[in-house]
């Protein structure tokens, strides 16, 4: 299923928060992110649908094997392009954050591929 920018963001969130908190609900998002809660509830049930997450029993968000696997790559995306702007380029850490975070959504597998294999070079 095609996700789009907002969708990646959502599940790079769910997954740090869930590397630091172990559970994770709506709330807990949308204050990570800066959105309403309505715009997370939105955005869970689109993931939800697309089978990238599911509700526990205590209305806690977990991701599925799918949603993990999505997750964790956008997230290298995101940790990889970072550093790249910053060790190569000498962006400061405050853009190369928020410049990996546009880029990390559109940038082709084959230049982040290089850009990854240029770093462990």
């Amino acid at each position: 299923m095609k996700l789009y920018e907002s969708g990646e963001n959502y599940l790079e969130t769910i997954l740090m928060l869930k590397e630091n908190n172990k559970i994770v609900r709506s709330i807990d998002v949308a204050n990570h992110l800066g959105v309403s809660k309505p715009s997370v509830s939105r955005a869970m049930s689109i993931l939800k649908k697309a089978n990238y997450i599911i509700f526990d029993e205590n209305g806690s968000i977990e991701l599925t094997k799918e949603g993990l696997n999505r997750a964790k790559k956008i997230l290298e995306r995101h940790l990889t392009l970072t550093r790249f702007l910053r060790e190569h380029l000498g962006v400061s850490e405050e853009h190369a954050e928020m410049d990996a975070c546009r880029i990390e959504h559109v940038i082709s597998e084959e230049t982040f591929e290089k850009m990854k294999q240029h770093l462990e070079d």
